[in-house]
């Protein structure tokens, strides 16, 4: 079997953020348990030659390089479009949430969330206007649709006036090497990172839907409640500078001076680094305004890391609910002013969310992962009926 895969977040470099990863991580596993289908790539640039998962793959470039709306839909519809009309595989798997309307084609996808309509401002205008004409489209085209929590699928059903029971799950899930790691390993990365001192880590790309102004309140908030011993406690921001991260420096520059000293932001870090800082953190806070999963929470509970994150969206279903995390109010930085102190403070309140943590990403592979995608290709091959 011919299966054609949409692979522009595959970026080379090796940077990888959500959609990338995603995509990156399914696409390997799937490619190795599907050894008797041929899968070609499709690229919208140079390729890595580390994306070619085994000698069933074939990589194609198409142009042109699809960052913009309007490129983005001249490289769908038009290169990707000819691309099948040439070829005629027997199905088309898009896992970054976009695919392709003017196709016979049978077309599975994996859709990561609809933001957009949840949080307009978080999007440019071009961009916004992209989703909203075309992401509804998508979803009622497709013979199978996917989406990465039952939170998103929900909201997809709602959203679009689709049957939920239509909608598979593939999840996100950690890569191995998230793990724990030794007390001489974390003193190392703590020497290296922090000083030597004890942090709360955030991970993810400074952006408005990340909420990294609350989360700096809350820690200012937190810093000056908790007293002498509160002193030492550093926050590091793990990510790359995105689109419109003007707000969380400036926010960051009204703080306190003792404040600001307290605050690294690291910029990206290679995998191996990012794993050592998740392994070594005091706890992981992740409290955007709304995720269509939220990789990092995982990521973090798989290297034995305290989790303390949002209440809302997929954010609970990710992270295993109260029992594995603490959950809090986003919109409110008291509220997660609270959940550092409790992490900083309750030793035993730590080492459950450890050990409960450790089990809720045991139960996500990319191997199960690749299980559902396959799933998804064979009813897009013989759908049933609504």
């Amino acid at each position: 079997m011919h299966i054609a895969v949409t692979t522009r977040f595959l970026l080379p470099g090796g940077h990888l953020e959500g959609l990338g990863r995603y995509t990156f991580e399914s696409l390997r596993c799937l490619v190795q348990q599907r050894p008797e289908c041929t899968f070609h790539f499709l690229f919208d640039r140079a390729y890595d030659s580390r994306y070619l998962f085994g000698p069933n793959v074939v990589p194609h470039v198409l142009l042109p390089p699809a960052r913009h709306p309007l490129l983005m839909l001249a490289w769908y519809e038009g290169a990707v479009g000819h691309w099948l009309r040439r070829h005629r595989p027997a199905v088309l798997l898009s896992p970054e949430g976009f695919t392709v309307l003017g196709t016979t084609v049978p077309r599975v996808m994996v859709l990561h969330d609809i933001a957009y309509l949840h949080r307009p401002q978080d999007t440019g205008r071009l961009m916004r206007r992209y989703y909203a004409y075309f992401l509804p489209r998508f979803a009622r085209a497709v013979e199978q649709l996917v989406t990465v929590s039952d939170a998103t699928r929900q909201d997809v059903a709602r959203q679009y006036a689709l049957p939920a029971r239509r909608i598979l799950v593939a999840h996100n899930a950690p890569a191995e090497h998230f793990a724990p790691q030794s007390a001489a390993a974390q003193v190392a990365v703590r020497e290296r990172f922090s000083q030597g001192q004890p942090y709360f880590l955030f991970v993810g790309a400074l952006q408005p839907r990340k909420n990294l102004p609350n989360l700096l309140r809350a820690f200012a908030q937190f810093k000056a409640e908790g007293g002498a011993a509160a002193g030492p406690v550093r926050l590091l921001l793990v990510g790359r500078t995105a689109w419109k991260a003007g707000p969380v420096f400036e926010l960051f520059r009204s703080l306190p001076a003792a404040v600001q000293a307290a605050v690294e932001f690291t910029g990206r870090v290679s995998e191996a680094d990012l794993a050592s800082l998740y392994a070594a953190a005091l706890a992981t806070v992740y409290v955007p305004f709304f995720e269509g999963f939220g990789l990092p929470v995982i990521e973090a509970q798989a290297s034995g890391c305290p989790v303390l994150t949002s209440s809302v969206s997929s954010l609970p279903e990710a992270a295993g609910g109260p029992e594995a995390a603490v959950l809090c109010d986003p919109t409110q930085p008291v509220a997660i002013a609270q959940g550092l102190h409790q992490l900083f403070a309750d030793e035993a309140l730590r080492a459950r969310l450890r050990t409960a943590g450790l089990a809720n990403a045991a139960s996500f592979s990319w191997e199960h992962t690749a299980q559902v995608l396959w799933q998804a290709v064979q009813q897009a091959l013989a759908p049933v009926p609504q």
